[in-house]
Parts: C-alpha cells; structure tokens; sequence
C-alpha cells in the first residue's frame, strides 16, 4: 500500500486528507510541523508528501513551506511533494513548482483532482525507483562481468549485449563449438575473440578465416593445407588454417558461404580432429577449439540442399544471437563516443540523430560514420551536419519531434522491458507519459 506523509498543522485538514486517501487504499502518515514531518520521512518509508506553506499563527509568507520544502529536496531529492496552498501564497507556490515541487494543492482542494495527482505522482516514483534499481543492478553485473572476465575491452551499455557477452564467458570454459549469429557488422569477431580470451586455450593463437573472402576451389587449401603441386600455383607446400590454430580457436566467418565439400572435410575434423593435406594422403591431428560465425539463415540452407544439416548440429551445441546495433540501442552513444576519441565530443542534436538512426550497416557503419565526422568536423563538438547522416542531409533540426519519434516496435520493447508501466516506459524512450499515450494511440498499441 503507498504511503503519504502529510505535513500540516491544521488538524482538521490533516484528519480531511486522512479520511480521503483511506478510501482509496493510501496510507497518511501526520505531522503537525516540519520538524516532526523530517523525523517521521527518517522514520518512515513514504512515497509522497503533501506539505502546507505555513505553521505558525498569523503567518502567510510561505517562508516556512519554502524552508521545509528545501530540507525535503536536499535529503529526498527524488521524493515528490506537494504543497498546500493558499491564495495568499499561490506566487511562492508557483516559484518552488519551478524548483522541483511535483505540484502544488489550492484550499479547498477537489477531491477527484487530488488523488488522480497522487496516485499519477505515486506510479511515477516507483516507476522511477523501479527503473534506477534496474540500471544499478545491470551496472553492478557488468561490473562484476568485467572484473571475472577479460572482455578484449569491447564497448557495450545495452543489457541485451550483456546477456550475449555474459553467456559468452560461460561458454568459453567448455570446450564445445559455438556459432555465433546476427547481421554483418554487429561485433561477432569480438565476440569470438571473448570466448577464446576466457577458455582454457586463452594462451593459444585466435586464426581468423572469412570463408566469405576466399574462392570456392582454394576454400579447403586454405582450412586444410596443401601440398606443393596440388593446384596451379602450389610451387611449395603449406599449412592450413587448422594447422596454424593447433592449441587455440579457429574462428570461421562467414561459414555459410561454405562449399559442400569443405563442409565435409569440416564435419570430420570436428568430429575426430584429423585431416589431410590437399594433394597428401597423410593424416594430421590437431586439437583446436572452432567458433564460427554467420549472417545466413543456415535453417533455410539446410532445406535448400547447401548446408549439411549433420555440420550445422556439429557446429551449433552453442549458438549466441548477436543482434543488430538498431536492437541495443543503449550501446550507440558509448560506441560512437569511443571511435570518436577523448578530444571530440557530441551535440546533444547530434547524439538525437544517432539513436534515431536505424544503422542498417551496425557497428561497421557507426564506425565509418564518426571516424569521418571526425575527420571532416571543424570544431571540437561533432554537430549533426558533420554526421552525413541521411536523416540530417536536407539540413534540419533533429531535435524536431520526427526524429525522435520512436516506431512501433521500439515502444513495443519499451513497454515489454517495463511490465507493461507506461511511466518507466516513457522515461526509457525519453517521452513525457502523456506523449507516449499519444503515440500508443495513434499506433493502436495496447499496453501488456
């Protein structure tokens, strides 16, 4: 049950407001002075408090209200108040609204206006209180996440990266194969080069191989090796990419691009650790732990005959969704300030045009972009004509509504992340609760 702490010196009043919020299931707490009203917040757990601007006789200033109000601010910052005014001291009502009181209450007060006001102010707080508890525990998991892990001083704010990154760390101690999946540009080599700076090979080379990047008919030359003279242009034998990551990880992006039969020669290597050479009848063993990685649907491939469906389970024990930079938007502003550099910084309608970017490109593209706003800006404040982005080509204020304006699915999450508060909702899309209302409307979103 919420609780509010009236502060007033008028009995009748205090007994009013008590009556009142009975009948609505709010608990009042009384006291008939600041110093007792300050004891009792030490004292109590209070979700608002509703104070009079005066309490000594024959006294109308406000003087005294603006003192409590002050000594409640200081100590509460983020408890809401409201004050109890009349019509005498309505303009020292209006300057301390001005300094952070959550509204202020003429005498006589209307009923229905009242506990609306509280019960919305109410909602408000914890949603607040729900949402820096939230972010606490996230900065104190990815705190602990740092110290116990070497993260290869990857740059991440946005929980669902966490999650990617944490689950990482936990794979890495088994030695199993993982693929990790998600768009192109989103980060899956560092995420590969997590799990080999956290396994027990830590200390064992990390090759790299895009099988995206090499010709069909030198794929399995590249994996395997070859001997000299097993194709136009071998003067000279040499090792491949599993010989050269004995002791470590291999990490293959791009393993859909794949041909059927390195596919083959991939599963039995995976399977017993043994190949041979291109051009070699003379079987190899190596022991090398396998991440790869991919873009494609290799669902979709399995069933249109290009993916071995055997590989795909051999390689899949683990699978870690990376999703794209548009899905973790928490992470654009740290990233674009860390390719940026410690001597520039962001305009605020700068950093508007970021995040409302959709970064079909990810990570890459946002790199690319604020390596060139850069380069390219003639200050030290990156603004939004230096980002080239085309949200800002046609020159206009990004701090304009239609650049923040957040889509379907974005308000969607929001509210999901929520439970469905619309107040904490607001706060983590940057909207005002009357504006997302709108919004919801307009969109036919219908709060869970």
């Amino acid at each position: 049950m919420p609780t509010v702490l009236i502060i007033d010196d008028n009995a009748a009043v205090a007994v009013a407001l008590e009556v009142l919020f009975s009948l609505h299931d709010i608990e009042a707490l009384r006291a008939a002075s600041p110093e007792a009203g300050l004891a009792m917040l030490e004292q109590h757990s209070v979700d608002l408090v509703i104070q009079d601007m005066n309490f000594t006789a024959d006294t109308t200033s406000g003087e005294e209200g603006t003192a409590l109000f002050n000594a409640i601010r200081d100590r509460y910052p983020d408890l809401p108040v409201i004050l109890l005014t009349a019509w005498t001291h309505l303009n020292a009502a209006v300057d301390l609204i001005k300094a952070g009181a959550a509204d202020y209450l003429a005498k006589p007060w209307d009923d229905h206006k009242l506990i609306a006001t509280v019960n919305n102010l109410i909602e408000l707080g914890q949603a607040k209180r729900a949402l820096q508890q939230r972010v606490q525990g996230e900065l104190r998991q990815r705190r602990e996440l740092e110290r116990g892990h070497d993260l290869r001083g990857m740059v991440f704010q946005d929980p669902a990266t966490e999650r990617v990154i944490h689950l990482a760390c936990q794979v890495a101690r088994a030695d199993v194969p993982v693929l990790i999946s998600g768009p192109n540009g989103t980060g899956k080599e560092r995420i590969a080069e997590i799990i080999q700076a956290n396994s027990s090979v830590r200390n064992g080379p990390f090759v790299v191989l895009n099988c995206g990047a090499i010709p069909s008919e030198l794929i399995e030359a590249e994996l395997f090796g070859a001997e000299a003279g097993a194709y136009t242009g071998a003067s000279k034998a040499r090792e491949g990419k599993f010989e050269a990551a004995d002791g470590g990880t291999l990490f293959l992006d791009e393993i859909g691009n794949l041909p059927l039969a390195g596919q083959m020669k991939l599963l039995r290597v995976l399977e017993t650790g043994r190949f041979e050479r291109l051009g070699s009848n003379r079987e190899r063993q190596v022991k090398v732990r396998v991440v790869s990685a991919t873009n494609a649907d290799l669902q979709a491939m399995i069933r249109a005959g290009t993916f071995r469906e055997d590989l795909f389970y051999r390689l899949n024990v683990i699978e870690l969704r990376l999703p794209p930079l548009a899905a973790r938007p928490m992470d654009i502003l740290p990233l674009a300030m860390h390719f940026l550099g410690p001597d520039k910084q962001l305009h605020p309608d700068a950093q508007a045009a970021l995040l409302a970017h959709q970064w079909p490109g990810n990570v890459r593209e946002l790199k690319n972009v604020m390596m060139r706003a850069g380069l390219l800006a003639s200050g030290d404040v990156i603004k939004v004509a230096d980002l080239g982005l085309p949200a800002a080509a046609g020159g206009g204020n990004t701090s304009d509504e239609a650049i923040r304006e957040p889509d379907r699915d974005a308000i969607s999450l929001a509210l999901s992340r929520a439970g469905g508060v619309v107040a904490q909702a607001a706060a983590e899309l940057g909207l005002s609760r009357q504006a997302l209302y709108r919004r919801m409307e307009r969109l036919g979103i219908v709060r869970p």
